[in-house]
């Protein structure tokens, strides 16, 4: 009978413990396991509320320069869609002027047969390509009137400005299908960043919105300082213009010399251009609270450069639909020389816009989940912001 001895390890034990050997290899088993269970954070760490801030600023901005994309894909499907409207109803006209003038030929044929020529054939003819060859094969040509062979020749005029006219039709329906396409394509991508920030904001805990609400605190405060000191600057300088003008029409006045040649057409000017601000402001002012809608012209809703056309039609201005558009009508002024009225352009991908009401202040529709509102043109520091533009 075979004996049964109870395994044990080699080596011995000393006060319980397992010899250098076995207890080597456990401790390593230890240390691989809590090697691994430390390494499983940090192969996705969660970020830093700094670190989700600047994610989620990146995103509304890839969000809006979607949105000014989709606006301007939007604006060419309509153009598209318009221009294939008018060539199918010009098409439907001319192919029904074709098969009237298609009936009075085979009536001529007819006519032409009961005077004595050879039976035509009148399918042949309604559907030949070239009319002209058909009755010159059939000999009908030369017993045809004056009048008859002018409608020939219009038939053969018409057919081929509407076959033209047809395959213009196919290519604008083929280029309407493509922008449809690309403005599905530029809607998604919105929708998609969009969602992306809604998700990093939602997992923050209530600590965290709270240190986020206070770093955006800090920002609006500086902001809001920076805004101050370019109406200081702006004060300043204006009062040092008025200076030199009164001191200019002091020696005027001294010397008898009439040196304001032009000055009249500028002022002029310039308060053409103040009563129409005027009214693209106080349009402005009466959309703050509304909400921004990416895509939203109005009235209950807006985007930014949705806001600022809305404001500047207000005022008799047709401005562009989209950023990139609207920072090209007008006239570029420096921002030491911001008047309100003007707009304000912002990155380096002009995707932001606002409308500038005075002392370092706009009216703008920010992003979404956000309403219209007055905001410091600095609110995302004075590297952003890319160009002035007096719009009329």
């Amino acid at each position: 009978m075979a004996s049964h001895r109870k395994w044990s390890p080699t080596g011995t034990r000393i006060a319980g413990i397992r010899t250098p050997a076995l207890a080597t290899a456990a401790l390593t088993s230890v240390a691989l396991l809590s090697q691994t269970a430390n390494a499983a954070p940090s192969a996705d760490p969660k970020p830093s509320v700094e670190e989700v801030e600047k994610k989620v600023d990146d995103l509304y901005h890839q969000a809006e320069a979607a949105t000014e994309k989709y606006n301007a894909t939007r604006e060419k499907t309509a153009q598209q869609r318009k221009r294939v409207d008018s060539l199918l109803d010009d098409v439907a006209q001319r192919t029904e002027k074709l098969n009237t003038a298609r009936e009075e030929l085979g009536s001529f044929a007819a006519a032409q047969y009961r005077t004595g020529a050879a039976a035509p054939d009148t399918a042949t003819l309604l559907l030949a390509d070239n009319p002209q060859d058909y009755f010159d094969q059939t000999q009908l040509m030369d017993r045809l009137t004056s009048r008859q062979k002018v409608a020939v020749d219009d038939y053969i005029t018409e057919q081929a400005a509407t076959t033209k006219k047809r395959a213009e039709a196919s290519q604008s329906l083929q280029t309407l299908t493509t922008t449809q396409s690309a403005l599905r394509t530029s809607k998604a991508d919105v929708q998609r960043k969009l969602a992306e920030a809604r998700d990093l904001l939602s997992k923050l805990t209530a600590e965290e919105k709270a240190r986020l609400a206070a770093i955006e605190k800090k920002k609006q405060e500086a902001a809001d300082r920076k805004a101050a000191e370019l109406a200081q600057q702006q004060a300043a300088a204006e009062k040092k213009a008025q200076e030199a003008a009164a001191q200019q029409q002091a020696t005027t006045g001294t010397t008898g010399t009439t040196a304001t040649t032009g000055t009249t057409g500028s002022s002029a000017t310039d308060s053409s251009y103040t009563a129409k601000a005027d009214k693209a402001l106080a349009f402005a002012r009466t959309q703050i609270g509304k909400p921004y809608v990416w895509g939203a012209t109005g009235p209950g809703s807006y985007d930014c450069s949705g806001l600022t056309q809305a404001a500047w039609k207000a005022a008799g201005v047709d401005l562009p639909r989209t950023t990139w558009d609207q920072v090209n009508v007008g006239t570029t002024v420096p921002l030491s020389d911001i008047k309100p009225g003007d707009l304000v352009f912002f990155y380096d991908d002009i995707s932001h816009v606002g409308l500038y009401i005075g002392n370092g202040m706009m009216i703008h529709a920010p992003k979404p989940g956000a309403y219209v509102r007055e905001e410091s043109i600095f609110y995302g520091g004075e590297s952003i912001i890319h160009s002035v533009v007096r719009p009329a």
